[in-house]
């Protein structure tokens, strides 16, 4: 695996576990400029978020500068066109896997709804600039870093099954949610396939950042609908 890879595996991870520090570091520095302690107890993690999401997704853009500058694709990319149409597809294609997914859980009795998409929903309530966290930035890191780094290393060496199984199972339990596992499993191989179908990254990109971004829009106008 490419050094560049190996380096934002460990910030992505990095980012993940920083907010033991940067949050109550972000509740002091507001303390000291005047904030009270419930306030910036309940902002902080909203701003730690935007900022160690944003730094991160810098680094790695960085990082693959030369990709994105002079991408190698392989031969057997598909157009523009077709990577578009594939694109929108793929839209559906989430959304569909993920239907059948929570009904199979919800058959075998677990129970419909994420905590962590109400915890997400929370956080914008109170911050709106978290849904760029949420519905944009989020989706990317997670496609170059679950698609792009793991799944393409794992698919090098083996076929596609077991690449987008394994991959996407890391992805699924790196949501912390393992009574779920089966539903984030299926988002992991629904991208894994976009990227082998198109053989580009931007592919499963677009259709993970537009699934947030409606499930995100979904749930905050039906918690708004709920209140009138």
């Amino acid at each position: 695996m490419k050094k560049e890879y190996w380096i934002i595996l460990i910030a992505y991870i990095g980012m993940q576990l920083s907010g033991v520090i940067g949050i109550p570091i972000i509740t002091f520095l507001g303390t000291t400029i005047g904030k009270s302690y419930n306030q910036m107890a309940s902002s902080a993690i909203s701003i730690w978020l935007l900022f160690s999401f944003s730094i991160t997704l810098i680094i790695i853009l960085f990082l693959l500068r030369k990709e994105i500058i002079n991408p190698m694709r392989a031969k057997n990319a598909l157009s523009t066109r077709e990577s578009i149409y594939w694109a929108i597809a793929g839209i559906f294609l989430s959304f569909f896997a993920q239907t059948v997914a929570a009904n199979i859980e919800y058959l075998i009795g677990i129970e419909l709804g994420s905590e962590n998409t109400e915890q997400i929903v929370g956080l914008i309530k109170t911050a709106p600039l978290i849904i760029i966290v949420t519905s944009i930035i989020g989706p990317i890191l997670e496609e170059i870093v679950f698609r792009k780094i793991i799944f393409g290393v794992l698919y090098h060496r083996l076929n596609f099954f077991l690449a987008g199984l394994i991959s996407s199972l890391i992805f699924a339990f790196a949501h912390g949610e393992p009574e779920h596992l089966l539903l984030y499993s299926a988002m992991g191989f629904t991208f894994a396939f976009l990227y082998v179908k198109t053989n580009r990254i931007l592919v499963p990109i677009f259709a993970h950042v537009s699934m947030n971004t409606i499930v995100v829009i979904m749930q905050l106008n039906q918690d708004l609908l709920q209140k009138l």
